[in-house]
């Protein structure tokens, strides 16, 4: 069975690096996606940034992968490879993105909203993100992965909602996926129990309808087995002093869309200074 591998205080330093990079490039595209845009534009954008950070894109080459960002529009629920399709209005598009600097990975994902999205779109991205934030605040020393799990799984089943169960968050460092994987789904107390030091990434992806998916024959895109919309939010955490710390942040996002949030500050010991 792998080995969950602990990170040394430097390295989780170097690990903030990579995340914050991903999370400045989500940034720039939280600038321009807009009724129009293809998902081509946004993965160029993204490979300019990353590199002008000096920093390699994480997805692109990865096991094969053609592009800088996973990009999945509404029934896409993630793996998604951009293409010249221009998006709408009420488009909802999951943009996934990792970048490796200094050895270390970040991977990091937002569900953006093109234009005006209908109401029970947005309560579902809304439901998806507090499920989040649910399943992180459970990521602490006595705790395992079923608890974060079952926080998801229970925040978002209330609601009436799909939790995939095929596809899950990990751990991340020197490589994009380290033990221990992280379901969005499963039972308190069981799993690999939270050690100092981990890092992983937590990332729910949650369908309007059910949480069954299908791929299409690229090898590479998932969708939902109904055709009904999906969301998807990931970050980067660290198990720092028994307690989980974003090394990810939406904030650079939410500056690009006027959104004034507190929702990350109690996984922050300290403000983040954009």
């Amino acid at each position: 069975m792998p080995m969950i591998k602990v990170k040394s205080a430097e390295e989780i330093e170097l690990m903030r690096e990579s995340a914050l990079i991903v999370s400045k490039t989500l940034g720039e595209i939280a600038k321009v996606i807009q009724p129009g845009v293809t998902s081509l534009d946004l993965d160029k954008l993204a490979e300019e940034h990353i590199r002008d950070h000096g920093a390699e894109p994480g997805f692109l080459g990865l096991y094969g992968f053609p592009n800088t960002l996973c990009i999945s529009p509404n029934a896409q629920v993630v793996h998604g490879i951009p293409n010249n399709d221009p998006y709408k209005e009420g488009d909802i598009v999951s943009v996934d993105c990792g970048a490796l600097k200094n050895g270390f990975y970040g991977d990091h994902a937002y569900t953006f909203e093109v234009g005006e999205v209908a109401p029970e779109i947005k309560k579902m991205l809304r439901i998806t993100k507090e499920s989040l934030y649910a399943g992180i605040a459970e990521f602490k020393i006595g705790n395992r992965v079923g608890d974060v799990a079952y926080a998801i799984q229970q925040y978002c089943e209330k609601e009436g909602y799909g939790v995939v169960r095929e596809l899950v968050g990990h751990g991340i460092g020197k490589k994009m996926h380290e033990s221990p994987e992280m379901p969005n789904y499963g039972k308190r107390g069981r799993g690999k129990k939270f050690v100092e030091g981990m890092v992983v990434a937590i990332e729910p992806m949650i369908n309007l309808g059910t949480r069954r998916i299908k791929q299409l024959r690229d090898g590479w895109t998932i969708l939902t087995a109904d055709g009904e919309v999906s969301a998807h939010f990931e970050h980067d955490v660290a198990l720092i002093d028994g307690k989980p710390e974003l090394l990810s942040t939406f904030e650079y996002v939410y500056q690009a869309l006027g959104i004034r949030s507190e929702e990350e500050l109690p996984f922050r010991k300290k403000p983040l200074v954009l």
